[in-house]
């Protein structure tokens, strides 16, 4: 059986990019500063952020400090959803993005999921290059839980 890959290298305009899979090296306060300014986390509280990595496999990309991420919550076997695709302004364009899905993708434990899925409102361009394809309008519905559940309430006002 294949061992997943913990940690892997690559460089980037000559600074070391680092993919980890690792829990140990995710930075939660780094990752929770970077959802609670996304579109869709707007003011995520820490510890919902914290219990969302628990549950979760997270590919983070750390140069000296942790510069993106990508999330899936799975169940190993027939579904899987990435989430939470984010690279610090600073580092995009520059493939990070493209190295945090591949890192996932390949992970034993997810190479023979049934079905993929993501939302996006902007990248569209980046998924289709692995697959992704809109969905047939009408098949898939979502039920949104209250803000006050999840979002700080400073946020909120």
């Amino acid at each position: 059986m294949l061992r997943p890959r913990r940690d892997v290298a690559f460089a980037l305009r000559s600074m070391p990019i680092t993919i980890s899979l690792d829990p140990a090296r995710q930075d939660l306060d780094a990752i929770h500063r970077m959802l609670a300014g996304t579109y869709w986390s707007p003011g995520i509280r820490r510890d919902v952020v914290a219990e969302a990595l628990r549950n979760s496999m997270t590919a983070v990309a750390i140069d000296d400090a942790t510069v993106g991420l990508a999330r899936v919550v799975t169940d190993r076997a027939t579904f899987a959803w990435l989430c939470d695709v984010f690279v610090d302004e600073h580092f995009r364009g520059q493939g990070i993005s493209k190295r945090l899905l591949e890192e996932l993708e390949r992970h034993p434990s997810l190479e023979g999921v049934r079905r993929w899925c993501l939302a996006t409102r902007d990248a569209h361009g980046l998924y289709a290059k692995y697959g992704y394809q809109p969905v047939p309008e009408g098949r898939w519905m979502e039920r949104q839980g209250p803000k006050d559940a999840w979002q700080d309430p400073v946020a909120r006002a």
